[in-house]
């Protein structure tokens, strides 16, 4: 009789496998495994020198599963998963109980971590571990106890509950002295702090400006490109220009007096929101207390979205145009 505990290989080239095949990616396979993407590479190499056979075929900023390859994900994904299940009930529960959320890098960074320290004080007993990431991630398959999304609020999941809308309004480091961004004399004199993010196009000043009634930036000093929205943020706290800021996001840098309102014009509503998603069957005393916390912090932010102490400028919000967002 053959004896397939000696045929198998090893587990851990099993599971890099796997990793890359739910990702078709090396690189966030390895993320996910929390090691160098050249180990994940060794790993894929040695798994088909012991089976004799390619399972990808790479190629330029791509992989795909070769006919062996996808036969054996699918039997290897659902068994590997059943495995992870099985091992998890028979560990022994964790001393303290640690929620899992995920969020994008911005608005990790800029709402929800300035906000950690309260919560740690308050629940001493729960331990938070954030997972910041701009790629939406699978709550269940990622072992993700909440999510904090942002999208249309036509696209929300069903089950999603909105925390809170998303509100544009130009901020710079009060040292800039800028009142109207949208005077031709201001903007030539400042650097504008744009979002490179081609898929949140509603998020860059040429949209905003347009509604401003300017074809064009024809900024004199030119702008400054960020792919991360923290960073926009961080370069406008430091006085390098003028930033679109995302009211329920830099609404506490405004009230603290580390930015200041740089336009004349109503702040900007868009189609977008924020929202809180759940893990099915995640529940526990802990997971409530994180998301009862977490649902008024957004009833906060909320409220102090439009402060009274910004002045009459920010009392009648207009509403960006469908057209502005594409």
């Amino acid at each position: 009789m053959q004896n397939r505990l000696i045929d198998l290989p090893p587990l851990d080239l099993l599971r890099a496998f796997v990793a890359v095949g739910r990702r078709m990616s090396i690189t966030l396979a390895a993320q996910d495994l929390c090691i160098v993407q050249s180990a994940v590479s060794r790993q894929i190499q040695a798994l088909e020198a012991t089976l004799a056979c390619r399972l990808f075929v790479r190629a330029y900023r791509s992989i795909e599963f070769t006919p062996e390859g996808r036969h054996l994900f699918r039997t290897a994904d659902p068994m590997l998963e059943q495995l992870g299940a099985v091992i998890g009930t028979l560990r022994p529960p964790a001393e303290r109980p640690c929620i899992t959320i995920t969020a994008t890098i911005g608005v990790m960074a800029l709402w929800l971590l300035p906000r950690m320290g309260a919560f740690q004080r308050g629940a001493p007993d729960i331990d938070v571990r954030v997972a910041a990431t701009n790629r939406v991630m699978d709550l269940e398959r990622d072992g993700m106890d909440l999510a904090l999304r942002y999208c249309p609020d036509a696209a929300a999941p069903a089950d999603a509950v909105r925390l809170f809308g998303e509100i544009l309004v130009p901020v710079a480091h009060p040292s800039l002295g800028v009142t109207a961004i949208e005077d031709p004399s201001q903007l030539r004199r400042h650097v504008l702090i744009d979002y490179d993010d081609p898929s949140r196009p509603g998020l860059q000043w040429k949209h905003w400006l347009r509604g401003a009634g300017h074809k064009a930036a024809a900024a004199g000093n030119g702008r400054l490109l960020f792919n991360q929205y923290d960073q926009v943020v961080q370069a406008a706290l430091a006085g390098q220009g003028v930033a679109l800021g995302r009211l329920a996001l830099v609404g506490n840098l405004l009230a603290e007096g580390k930015l200041a309102l740089a336009t004349a014009r109503p702040p900007v509503t868009t189609d977008h929101g924020y929202w809180l998603l759940e893990r099915a069957g995640a529940g526990s005393r802990a997971l409530s207390a994180v998301r009862s916390w977490i649902l008024a912090e957004a009833a906060a932010t909320n409220r102090g979205q439009i402060p009274d102490e910004f002045g009459s400028i920010l009392s009648g919000p207009t509403t960006l145009q469908k057209d502005d967002q594409a």
